[in-house]
């Protein structure tokens, strides 16, 4: 069965570069469905979704960025406008999954749209910041990063490769069966290394009491995600046996989960319990990253 990737780009700049993707992915049975990012100019060939929509989604209507010329302006109302695009689009029903190519600035504007598709809807990311740190652009998402080796401007020998290989990936994604799994109320519960055990056994007894746990490890990201998992409804109620993250938001520790940290559950009523789980450590990388508290 054919199904719909929106492909996110700047088609002025880059319309050889995603004409290719847009060719392999309907060689391979599937719609592509081109959302333009791209402010300087016009695109190669027209998209299904013109920057028009994207800018006046993020405040400001296209021509007005072009007769402006901030590039860093630029950046800002399309990474606002293509998070609402690609959130109306899979809302009305036509979007399966997402993709985008870029450098910096695209893979800025790129993940923002991808990132607004729910988890679990396929998600690629051909990026030339792909092999660094990528949690500003993946957050708490699932999508994948695939380095673009060279700068994404070309179609080539070496690109043309890339390129395949990360249309491959998104069509193997979406033509992916996921076997069926019983349906349980989840319950997540916060570990860190010296919780484990405690969360362990915790986790067989609910398992018993038919209840399926998810357990995130308090990392900054674990924490976050599991928020944002409270947030959406998907949890029944929480095992909040380390908050250790708080320590690190409240001291300067480098595996902070924000300030919002414990809030989704008391917000939404949940049935939780709270235990100070390594509530008595902060984190820290090097020196340098350890507070000045003189």
């Amino acid at each position: 069965m054919s199904k719909t990737i929106a492909v996110i780009g700047a088609f002025d700049t880059k319309g050889d570069d995603y004409a290719f993707i847009k060719a392999e992915i309907e060689k391979k049975g599937h719609r592509a469905l081109m959302v333009n990012t791209g402010v300087l100019g016009d695109p190669l060939f027209e998209p299904d979704i013109s920057a028009e929509r994207v800018a006046k989604a993020g405040g400001v209507a296209l021509s007005e960025l072009r007769r402006i010329a901030d590039k860093s302006l630029a950046m800002t109302i399309m990474t606002k406008g293509i998070a609402i695009v690609m959130q109306e689009l899979y809302q009305e029903g036509l979007v399966d999954a997402g993709f985008s190519m870029g450098g910096s600035n695209g893979t800025m504007i790129g993940t923002s749209g991808l990132r607004a598709l729910p988890i679990g809807v396929p998600k690629v990311m051909v990026s030339t910041v792909a092999s660094g740190d990528t949690q500003p652009y993946v957050g708490i998402s699932d999508i994948v990063m695939i380095p673009s080796i060279l700068d994404v401007s070309g179609v080539n020998r070496i690109s043309a490769r890339i390129y395949a290989n990360a249309v491959g990936a998104i069509v193997g994604m979406l033509e992916a069966q996921v076997p069926p799994i019983e349906s349980k109320p989840l319950i997540t519960a916060s570990m860190f290394g010296n919780t484990t055990t405690l969360v362990n056994q915790c986790k067989k007894y609910l398992d018993e009491k038919d209840y399926e746990v998810l357990v995130f490890h308090a990392t900054g990201t674990g924490g976050k995600t599991m928020e944002s998992l409270i947030e959406r409804g998907y949890i029944s109620g929480v095992l909040e046996v380390t908050p250790t993250e708080l320590a690190d938001e409240l001291a300067g520790g480098v595996l902070s989960a924000g300030p919002n940290r414990m809030s989704a559950a008391a917000k939404w009523g949940l049935p939780q319990v709270i235990a100070p789980g390594c509530l008595d450590m902060v984190n820290f990388w090097g020196m340098s990253t350890v507070p000045d508290v003189t």
